[in-house]
């Protein structure tokens, strides 16, 4: 796909806005929630409506190749929710009050 200007692609594939560490990916993702280009403003204020419009004129032009994109977006992140480590937090109070009572006195 080719990107315009105001989208940039980083190493590993992820693309992002122009000068920004926005991600194509969270723009649409909550595009597709049903957020307008002034709801997307309020989401991500350092962006100008102007700025998100185009964002979302690019996606109507290109829809099957940023969907792709977008697709393997979360696989991978679904991928990396599966095979990494994950906080317990039931564990880490446990720690805490073992630490708790074995720091006291």
């Amino acid at each position: 796909m080719k990107l315009p200007a105001f989208l940039t692609e980083w190493p590993y594939g992820e693309i992002v806005v122009t000068g920004h560490r926005i991600g194509l990916y969270h723009v649409i993702f909550y595009h597709n929630l049903g957020q307008s280009a002034a709801m997307l403003h309020e989401q991500f204020p350092t962006l100008s409506v102007e700025l998100l419009q185009d964002i979302l004129a690019f996606y109507d032009s290109q829809r099957v190749e940023v969907d792709a994109y977008m697709k393997r977006c979360q696989e991978e992140s679904d991928r990396q929710r599966a095979t990494g480590k994950h906080l317990d937090l039931a564990e880490l109070k446990r720690r805490w009050e073992e630490r708790q009572r074995t720091n006291v006195g």
